[in-house]
C-alpha cells in the first residue's frame, strides 16, 4: 500500500508594496465619491485587516484602468510573485527544481494562455517532460483541488513529486461600481502567492494528507466570483456568504471527520481561510472552535487580508510556524470559493 503524501516544503511570496488598511482606504475615497459614505469607511475600516500586499503604486494610481493594463498587471506580477513562492518552497523542502515531476498551477483574477504551468515550467528551469495542470476559476478554495491533484498524482506515481503553486494578484481585477458587493471585495482583497511540495513517503517536519472532501451547495451558485463586464473582471461577493458560511462547514466538517474517525475534540490545530471577519465569526461559532484556535487565520487577515487561493496555505504556514505541531498530532483544513464551495482536508503532523 503506498504512504500518504506529505507536504514537504511550504514557501509564500507577496509584492514588496505594503500598505495600512487607512491608507488604502484614503486612496479610494481620493478617487470615488461614493467611497466617502461613513457606510463604506465602516466596511473597510472594521475589516479587522490591518495591511495590504498590492501589485500597483498608490502615487501613481487611477481608477477605471483599461482591461488590457490591469491583464498585464496580473501577467506579469503572477509569474513573479509564483516564481518567488516556488524557490522559497524548493528551499523549505531541500530539493532541486529538477526533482519536480509534476506542476498544477492555480488561479482566478486573471486569464493567461499558455497557463502559468507552463510559463513557470520556463521562467524556473523546470523539466520539460513533467506532467502539468492549471486550475482556473476556482476562487478562495482553489487551493485544496490543487492539493487534491497533487495527492492523486503521488498516490498514482509513488516516489515522485508534485508542486502546487498558487497565484492571485487581485490589484489586477478591481472593479469600482455603486454596490456593496464589490465595496467589499475592495476592501478585503490583495495579492499573494503561495507553493508547496507535496511527496508520497518519507519523512519531514509537514504533515501528511490523510484525505479531502467537498461539500458543494448549488443554492449559493451566483453568490460569491467574477462576472466579467467591459473586459473586466467584477468580483460577486454576497453579504449572505458571511451567514452562510458557519453552517455549511459544519455539514462538511461532520462528514470529512466521520470519514477518518475523528471527532472534533482530536483536531489540534484548525487551519480555516481568512475569507473575512464576520465569516471566521460564522464558523467559529457553528463549529464551536475557541477563538484562541483561530488565531493564526486572524493573523494572515489581518497582516495580508484575503489573497484568494494562497490564503489558506499562508494560515497552514502561520500555523507550522508558530504552532510547532508534534508528532501526532491532528489537523483540519478548510477553505471555500465560488459554487458555493466547501473544501476540507485532515492532516496528520
Amino acid at each position: 500500500m503506498a504512504a500518504e503524501p506529505r507536504i514537504t516544503g511550504i514557501g509564500r511570496a507577496n509584492p514588496p508594496r505594503r500598505y495600512t488598511q487607512r491608507e488604502i482606504y484614503d486612496l479610494s475615497r481620493k478617487f470615488v465619491p461614493m467611497y466617502r459614505n461613513p457606510r463604506i469607511e465602516q466596511i473597510f475600516m472594521n475589516s479587522d485587516i490591518e495591511y495590504r500586499h498590492l501589485s500597483f503604486d498608490t502615487e501613481t494610481f487611477v481608477p477605471d484602468e483599461p482591461a488590457d493594463v490591469l491583464h498585464a498587471r496580473f501577467e506579469e506580477h503572477a509569474v513573479v510573485l509564483g516564481r518567488e513562492a516556488v524557490l522559497r518552497c524548493f528551499e523549505d523542502a531541500g530539493i532541486l527544481p529538477g526533482e519536480v515531476d509534476f506542476i498544477v498551477a492555480v488561479t482566478c483574477t486573471g486569464y493567461l494562455c499558455p497557463g502559468l504551468s507552463a510559463i513557470l515550467i520556463k521562467d524556473l528551469g523546470l523539466r520539460t517532460n513533467l506532467q502539468r495542470a492549471d486550475l482556473v476559476g476556482m476562487g478562495c478554495a482553489g487551493a485544496m483541488p490543487g492539493l487534491q491533484r497533487a495527492y492523486d498524482y503521488v498516490m498514482a506515481y509513488p516516489g515522485r513529486k508534485a508542486l502546487v503553486v498558487t497565484v492571485e494578484v487581485c490589484s489586477a481585477c478591481y472593479y469600482i461600481d455603486d454596490s456593496v458587493e464589490t465595496v467589499v471585495g475592495n476592501a478585503i482583497c490583495a495579492d499573494g502567492a503561495a507553493a508547496v511540495i507535496v511527496s508520497s513517503g518519507g519523512e519531514g517536519k509537514g504533515p501528511r494528507i490523510l484525505g479531502f472532501d467537498t461539500l458543494l451547495e448549488p443554492s449559493f451558485l451566483h453568490t460569491v466570483g467574477f462576472q466579467t463586464r467591459e473586459g473586466k473582471l467584477r468580483i460577486v461577493l454576497s453579504k449572505d456568504i458571511r451567514d452562510a458560511a458557519g453552517g455549511l462547514v459544519r455539514r462538511l466538517l461532520d462528514s470529512l471527520l466521520a470519514q477518518n474517525s475523528l471527532r472534533r475534540e482530536d483536531v489540534a490545530h484548525w487551519i480555516i481561510h481568512s475569507g473575512g471577519r464576520k465569516v471566521i465569526d460564522s464558523i467559529r461559532d457553528e463549529i464551536g472552535v475557541r477563538e484562541d484556535q483561530l488565531r493564526h487565520s486572524r493573523c494572515v487577515l489581518r497582516n495580508f487580508g484575503n489573497m484568494s487561493s494562497p490564503t489558506v496555505l499562508f494560515v497552514l504556514d502561520e500555523t507550522m510556524r508558530e504552532s510547532r505541531p508534534q508528532t501526532g498530532d491532528t489537523g483540519v483544513m478548510i477553505a471555500m470559493g465560488p459554487g458555493l464551495a466547501i473544501e476540507g482536508a485532515v492532516l496528520r503532523w
